[in-house]
């Protein structure tokens, strides 16, 4: 194709609470050596990209690098720079949280931790991310779109569907053990009740109000617990499950859901911190507890290059499948609220074309 000099993207500058997105044009910049262009169809709209806007973690460190936000991105490879041999014109390509590692250190070659890498790039915090058309990107960490996977399921599933999918592996929890989703009807936590279902797990979906629901439950959950009716949500897991569940995911980034999760857990069980919320508290239960109760508590991340492939299958398997919200770069701002007053059944999408 025709390579346009110029391209519309969201920018953010400068990102705080009261900040403004602004539509602009800004031009396409050629691909590196080592590097592909990809043309963007798709991006996925994630809480994470909406706390680095307004700046929300700024206290903490993380204050976003550059101007433009966004880690799902979707499309097909329009040039290729010099020394690329993993993909060419017209592959296609996903862009993620992780743009790139340096794959030398021992973060990166020891097998298990290579997210940790101090030398990563993350789209939309420390590098340019996917709130625009066409994007540059690290051939050898970019990732390959199978068939049967449109561009519209993928930018979510680049970091939303591998974020769930990884957090209940890091439960533990076997086929035909009880999991609880927690924020089940939102954003991860839709993704989160759909590869527990294709992985044998019994579902419990927490969520709140009849669509989120009808929502859970036509996409797998065995029960729902709807947290603005329900007055002793772990007395009603003890009816549910005997001892308590066996894992708990926590994707709503609430302190309530925090202070909650551990006392759902039976003896041994695994509680799983994904949420990532704006105010600063510790997550967990009181030493005693943990120790007595034998608990664990993790923390996970996104996942690996090899993660977001497997996390693509699901869907090219017809396993997995996102609910969508879709809407436009001048949708942003609209969609973030929503997002963030827990008012979206699903994830948002955003088609950079429209």
């Amino acid at each position: 194709m025709d390579i346009p000099k110029t391209q519309k993207a969201l920018i953010t500058d400068p990102p705080g609470p009261n900040s403004k997105s602004v539509i602009k044009e800004i031009p396409v910049t050629a691909p590196g050596e080592g590097e592909i262009l990809v043309k963007l169809n798709c991006t996925g709209l994630c809480h994470s990209d909406v706390h680095l806007m307004r700046d929300d973690w700024g206290d903490r460190g993380l204050s976003m690098m550059t101007k433009i936000a966004g880690h799902e991105g979707a499309g097909v490879v329009v040039a290729v720079g010099p020394k690329v041999t993993r993909f060419k014109v017209g592959d296609r390509a996903g862009i993620k949280w992780v743009a790139d590692t340096c794959g030398e250190c021992e973060m990166c070659t020891n097998g298990t931790d290579e997210l940790q890498c101090p030398k990563q790039l993350n789209s939309g915090f420390t590098a340019d991310g996917t709130f625009r058309q066409f994007a540059t990107t690290s051939a050898r960490y970019a990732t390959r779109i199978p068939d049967g996977v449109s561009d519209e399921e993928a930018g979510p599933l680049m970091c939303g569907g591998v974020t769930s999918y990884i957090a209940l592996r890091r439960s533990a929890v076997r086929a035909g053990q009880w999991v609880v989703i927690m924020g089940a009807g939102g954003g991860l936590g839709h993704f989160a009740v759909q590869y527990a279902k294709a992985m044998g797990m019994r579902i419990i979906a927490i969520d709140g109000g009849p669509g989120k629901k009808e929502l859970c439950e036509k996409l797998g959950a065995e029960q729902f617990i709807d947290f603005t009716v329900e007055k002793d949500i772990p007395e009603r897991m003890k009816q549910i499950t005997t001892w308590g569940a066996h894992g708990v995911i926590v994707t709503a980034g609430s302190k309530a859901a925090y202070d909650q999760a551990p006392y759902f857990l039976r003896p041994g069980g695994t509680m799983v911190c994904v949420g990532l919320p704006k105010e600063n508290f510790n997550a967990g239960a009181p030493p005693l507890v943990i120790a007595l109760r034998r608990l664990n508590i993790v923390g996970s991340v996104t996942g690996t290059l090899k993660d977001v492939d497997e996390a693509l299958d699901f869907c090219a398997r017809g396993l997995v499948k996102p609910i969508l919200v879709k809407g436009s770069l001048s949708d942003i701002e609209d969609l973030s609220a929503k997002m963030m007053a827990g008012q979206l059944a699903g994830r948002a999408v955003i088609d950079l074309w429209t």
